[in-house]
């Protein structure tokens, strides 16, 4: 795996626990009425999806756990269409997709023993 490949996964665990952040203790109803938060949250999420397209398809194709399609889906979801994004949709991958994620990137890194070199 390249540096490029491990900065770039080491960032997207960094927006992952921005997110979280951004919503810790906070309801949907909270998060839906407050635009600040909104717009932090999305964000963050559009950067892991930005960050993917520095992994490469050998990568992917090692590591096919990670929806990878799925992650640069909602990424390009969320820069050509950012109004019609549902918060909802944007919620529930906060509460129940994004921490697996985080635990599926430490295990790639872990499994490839890597260290920034």
């Amino acid at each position: 795996m390249k540096n490029k490949e491990y900065l770039s996964l080491t960032k997207m665990i960094e927006y992952i626990d921005k997110a979280r952040q951004y919503t810790k203790e906070c309801t949907f109803e909270e998060f839906s009425k407050d635009d600040k938060t909104i717009d932090a949250t999305v964000f963050a999420i559009s950067q892991i999806g930005e960050l993917v397209k520095n992994i490469s398809k050998e990568v992917m194709e090692k590591y096919t756990f990670i929806e990878w399609n799925m992650i640069k889906g909602l990424r390009n979801r969320i820069v050509h269409d950012y109004e019609g994004i549902s918060l909802k949709s944007i919620w529930y991958v906060i509460q129940n997709d994004i921490l697996k994620l985080k635990e599926d990137i430490q295990k790639i890194i872990a499994s490839e023993n890597i260290e920034n070199e």
